[in-house]
């Protein structure tokens, strides 16, 4: 069995090492310019169209969960890749627990009110809030793949009311699905903390917009953990400047890095990260790559395909 691998950044050989081992049966080799040997699988992140163009390969392993990269390019450069092959993407390893560790301390933060704290202590004042109640700290996920489930169970342990909104209706103990345009409203309706986790499509390409935060309550909050390309940023901050939103918490932008000119940098009620929710762990996503190749080959049912006309 033939496995090539290809990240700008990612330390290659640490790769081939690790699996090499973890796939005793397999030769592992950093592709090249200039690498036309045959092989059965690839690993990939923003590769080159002539790494993949024209090889019989049995799939395609890209280096992490957001796919709409590779499949932007596929859609430019329809020779790169057989429609024929698998694509598949890492399922959680690793990222489901710090997703769930990212969300659930932004949610806390804001149900406390250590913002506002924090703004007090700022003006050396000591003034106690009122609190808020559970009950109307309702919390709506859009986007309910594994990453989504991963944070919804985690909120469950700390009693906020939860609701999901995607594509096809959800039996998540505890949680309220809603489903399509058509169900929209009703869910953004109850939601205080509206949480992004929707995949990158044509479909949802700018959907956090003005149409979309008018729905929420008064005094909402914005988590986005997706793409910064579902938000569009100026009716982002109109929200936040009218009231209509208390707070956005922002891990993704619609350029990265984040251009110094930006409003979001100095505006005081967002809170940004530099795309770090969740990283490729390499040890988990090993364990996960060799067991489905293991379980390719041994022709048995795989999970983590790319769908590719979904876009996810």
């Amino acid at each position: 069995m033939e496995i090539i691998f290809y990240h700008p950044t990612f330390n290659a050989a640490w790769w081939v090492n690790a699996l090499e081992k973890a796939l005793p049966h397999a030769r592992v080799r950093e592709w090249k310019v200039g690498d036309n040997n045959p092989a059965d699988y690839a690993l990939v992140w923003q590769p080159p169209v002539e790494m993949l163009a024209g090889r019989r390969l049995k799939a395609v392993f890209v280096l992490g969960a957001g796919v709409d990269a590779i499949l932007s390019k596929l859609n430019a450069h329809p020779e790169m890749l057989d429609a024929s092959i698998p694509l598949f993407r890492l399922e959680d390893t690793g990222m489901g627990l710090q997703m769930q560790e990212y969300a659930v301390s932004q949610v806390l933060h804001w149900f406390r009110r250590f913002g506002d704290y924090q703004a007090l202590k700022n003006q050396a004042l000591w003034k106690p809030l009122p609190e808020y109640t559970r009950e109307e700290f309702s919390v709506g996920i859009m986007g309910a793949g594994v990453l989504g489930a991963k944070v919804a169970e985690s909120l469950q342990a700390w009693g906020f009311p939860l609701r999901c909104w995607s594509r096809s209706r959800k039996s998540w103990p505890g949680v309220e699905s809603y489903v399509g345009r058509e169900e929209l409203r009703a869910f953004l309706n109850q939601t205080r903390v509206l949480i992004n986790l929707l995949p990158n499509t044509a479909q949802t390409v700018g959907i956090i917009n003005s149409e979309l935060l008018d729905q929420l309550p008064d005094g909402a909050y914005v988590l986005n953990l997706a793409r910064g390309v579902h938000v569009q940023e100026a009716d982002l901050l109109a929200a936040l400047d009218s009231g209509k939103l208390k707070g956005a918490m922002l891990d993704v932008f619609s350029q990265e890095p984040l251009p110094q000119e930006s409003p979001l940098w100095r505006h005081p009620r967002v809170a940004m990260t530099p795309h770090i929710a969740a990283v490729t762990r390499p040890a988990e996503a090993i364990d996960y790559i060799s067991r489905t190749i293991t379980q390719l080959e041994k022709g048995e049912p795989v999970t983590g395909q790319v769908d590719r006309a979904r876009g996810y």
